[in-house]
């Protein structure tokens, strides 16, 4: 049987220790700081992007990889006789898909299979790293597309932000809502719905209040959650995932609690300390 080989993009804010182990290709993403152009998490990793915002009180853009960019990742790997199955961002977000679909079709029919997360950071991760094990299992493109698209609505993705700046900066949320985020010391819980990031909880006070709303909501689904792993990813915020991880593995019957960070694509709009806990349901 021909091998498979899953691609995903560099906003899946997977670890370098599992995409090693299972043998996953990324495609990075393109973070812009005025006329300079950097590959995610190959030229640039996001403290870095930090502490340009610091010192500019500016963003920076993000682009999606060309048709281009991803005919060249692909190109070895079809010449090799493997299938692909690439697994990226929503294509709410991002015109990722849009153009891994324009550069599948360059290649023959049937080779190279796309597939719409319609998630961010490791809800993408979750599906990938499901697919992967499908790949090293010896499972068809065809049956991983399958099997990937069945989890697609059970992936369950929330997190909290420390600071509205970024969203708004990033033309995420309004300036009123800016303001009195700031104002009222307002901790928003995200959530990621149809494909696209959507407020759920507006915390009002400590930012321990904030996450351990976070935790009870998404302890809640503890009896249905997948037990194979799970993820607590964040942005430089060490020691509370610790704790998150601790908690999921005292409480759930989850076997691997992985902790990850953010690359620069969801850290541009989300900011520091940000942290998210994510898995599927059964």
């Amino acid at each position: 049987m021909t091998r498979v080989r899953i691609f995903t993009d560099s906003t899946c804010d997977l670890n370098d220790e599992l995409l090693q182990h299972y043998q996953i290709e990324v495609v990075p993403l393109y973070v812009i700081f005025e006329e300079q152009s950097y590959l995610d998490r190959v030229d640039i990793h996001a403290e870095q992007l930090f502490d340009f915002v610091a010192h500019t009180g500016k963003l920076p853009k993000t682009a999606a990889p060309s048709p281009g960019d991803f005919e060249r990742a692909f190109a070895p790997f079809i010449e090799a006789d493997e299938d692909i199955v690439f697994i990226g961002l929503s294509s709410e977000l991002s015109s990722t898909i849009q153009n891994a679909k324009i550069a599948a079709g360059s290649f023959p029919d049937g080779r190279i299979r796309v597939i719409d997360s319609r998630n961010l950071s490791t809800g993408i991760g979750v599906l990938v790293v499901k697919a992967a094990q499908a790949a090293l299992e010896g499972r068809s493109s065809s049956e991983i597309q399958a099997l990937v698209t069945s989890f697609i609505d059970k992936i369950e993705v929330s997190f909290i932000i420390d600071t509205l700046e970024y969203l708004h900066k990033g033309v995420r949320c309004s300036s009123v809502q800016a303001f009195f985020g700031s104002l009222l010391k307002i901790r928003p819980i995200v959530q990621v719905s149809n494909g696209a990031m959507q407020l759920t909880d507006k915390i009002r006070g400590k930012r321990e209040k904030a996450l351990h709303q976070l935790l009870e909501n998404a302890l809640a689904f503890k009896d249905d959650m997948d037990t194979d792993f799970m993820f607590i990813t964040h942005a430089q915020a060490h020691e509370e995932a610790a704790y998150v991880k601790e908690q999921f593995e005292l409480h759930t019957n989850v076997k691997n609690v992985f902790l990850t960070e953010t690359g620069c694509v969801v850290s541009s709009h989300c900011g520091p300390h940000t942290l998210g806990i994510v898995f599927a349901k059964k």
